[in-house]
């Protein structure tokens, strides 16, 4: 489960990226609760605020992969994590100061976006210069380990600052972990990265190039358009749990927060689990994709809080093992210079689509009510899936796929 960290310049990056990830969880919440002090409570705020960040993704996302390609994807990391650092320092200062205003907050917001956009590609193709191909699989599975690791503690330790100190000391804490990130990327060792070869000469149409290189490969387009319906439609879980808490079990906040919390406990589960498997598969692929939509439809019918808790853990399970063979199989099944690129507009499709399809979601949990959003979101990835799986497998691994879904279903259950 835990190979990777065998390789002694995986384990300097992990390291850090645990203490930044809870930095980074820790800002969110801290971000979410200045602005609503600066504004009084304004929901609209939040939103633009929320939107601003993820801007730079759909404007630029595609560009950040070609920046991945054409440069040393360790001294890149290092300018962006650098970058965001000192983002993080600006709004802490801002708010110690008792200067901050909710302006700062947009401009810094989409600044963060803007940085994010060459980071996400870039740190999500350095894992196999880190660890190589065979291990690969493993490194993308615990990063989402760590990621979900501290989706757990980071709101939780915030919750606690913001009330004992503010929020101003939790974006200085943010602001300090990355040093952790830098520290570690530092300290590597250069012989000891896997040469999966040379940064791609500046040229003119690379862009072009990678959207062509993608659309003349049949396999990872449907893996595009599956991840887009599942992010687009069922990965709308901060909206939906947080209605489902508040208006169909009228509880409080501190219910929302539990039901974040069984997700996230399901996310990790299922992200070591994927650590785990030696080479993602499509039958792997298709199979979380479709019991992801299948959960999400029972987790939307269930009739009380606790049975409503219980199945956000397989949901979670499932949506990671999903995202987790999703990501690797596209890192494994590119031709490595064409890495970045693809990268870039996979994180395009699993980042940028969901902010488009969440007012859709939200829009029919208002008029219809939060049980059919989780439902009708459900039912599109199980769809979706249906079809892929319809249009990519022979017959044959069909029926063998049906066959071993209900050992699937008890495995989930145990």
């Amino acid at each position: 489960m835990f190979r990777s960290l065998r390789n002694r310049n995986y384990r300097l990056f992990a390291a850090g990226q645990v203490v930044s990830n809870t930095g980074t969880w820790m800002q969110r919440v801290a971000q979410d609760w200045l602005v609503l002090d600066l504004t009084h409570g304004s929901g609209t705020a939040l939103g633009i605020t929320t939107g601003l960040q993820f801007l730079p993704l759909l404007l630029f996302g595609l560009w950040g992969g070609v920046i991945a390609d054409r440069y040393s994807k360790r001294r890149v990391l290092m300018i962006t994590q650098v970058s965001m650092g000192a983002l993080a320092l600006i709004l802490g200062v801002l708010s110690i100061g008792g200067v901050a205003q909710v302006w700062h907050v947009y401009l810094l917001a989409f600044a963060l976006g803007l940085a994010t956009v060459v980071d996400n590609p870039t740190r999500q193709t350095f894992v196999v210069e880190m660890v190589g191909r065979k291990d690969l699989p493993n490194a993308i599975a615990l990063n989402s380990a760590t990621f979900n690791g501290a989706r757990i503690v980071g709101p939780a330790v915030a919750g606690v600052a913001i009330a004992l100190v503010g929020t101003g000391p939790v974006f200085l804490i943010n602001a300090a972990s990355f040093s952790a990130v830098l520290l570690g990327l530092k300290a590597m060792r250069e012989r000891d990265l896997h040469q999966v070869g040379e940064p791609v000469p500046r040229a003119k149409g690379q862009l072009r190039e990678g959207l062509r290189y993608v659309k003349g490969r049949r396999d990872l387009v449907m893996v595009l358009v599956l991840v887009g319906f599942i992010a687009a439609f069922g990965m709308n879980f901060q909206l939906t749990t947080a209605l489902m808490a508040r208006q169909v079990f009228h509880s409080g906040a501190s219910s929302f927060g539990l039901a974040s919390t069984m997700l996230a406990v399901g996310a990790l589960s299922g992200a070591l689990l994927s650590a785990r498997r030696v080479r993602p598969s499509r039958r792997m692929l298709l199979m979380a994709a479709l019991l992801f939509g299948v959960f999400e439809v029972l987790t939307g019918l269930m009739p009380t809080y606790w049975s409503f808790l219980a199945l956000l853990v397989p949901t979670g399970i499932a949506l990671m093992t999903f995202t987790t063979t999703a990501n690797a199989t596209m890192q494994l099944n590119v031709a490595p210079e064409m890495r970045g690129r693809v990268m870039g507009l996979y994180m395009f499709v699993f980042l940028g689509t969901n902010p488009l399809g969440a007012p859709m979601v939200g829009w029919m949990a208002e008029q219809f009510g939060p049980r059919l959003s989780i439902v009708a979101g459900g039912l599109v990835a199980t769809v979706a899936a249906t079809v892929i799986i319809l249009v990519m497998v022979p017959l044959a691994s069909i029926v063998r796929v049906l066959r071993s879904l209900p050992d699937a279903l008890s495995f989930q259950r145990a």
